[in-house]
């Protein structure tokens, strides 16, 4: 599962058990992996990813490159995913052949 604050990706065990610690705690809902309050919306999702990019994130670049492959901007796509790729993101080496 993709989180969107911090751009890290933890199994769906580790979720469910912040879930239910959030639940059982009546906690605010926070990243499992940096326990940040996760954005209310997809301009706060798309601005944390474009900042988390610019860090070179992989995974954050992989995501942005499927941002502008679903605006049709696809050099935008193929520029993100070769960064991506080239830092050790299989989903982005997949992307390219694909």
């Amino acid at each position: 599962m993709l989180i969107h604050c911090c751009s890290k990706i933890i199994c769906n065990g580790c979720v469910h058990a912040n879930y239910i610690r959030q639940w059982e705690g009546g906690l605010e809902e926070t990243c499992p992996f940096c326990r940040q309050l996760l954005p209310d919306t997809d301009e706060e999702i798309d601005r944390n990813n474009m900042q988390r990019a610019k860090a070179n994130d992989p995974n954050a670049l992989y995501q942005v490159g499927c941002l502008c492959y679903e605006e049709e901007d696809y050099e935008g796509a193929f520029e993100n995913w070769t960064k991506a790729a080239a830092l050790g993101d299989m989903m982005a080496h997949s992307n390219i052949s694909v």
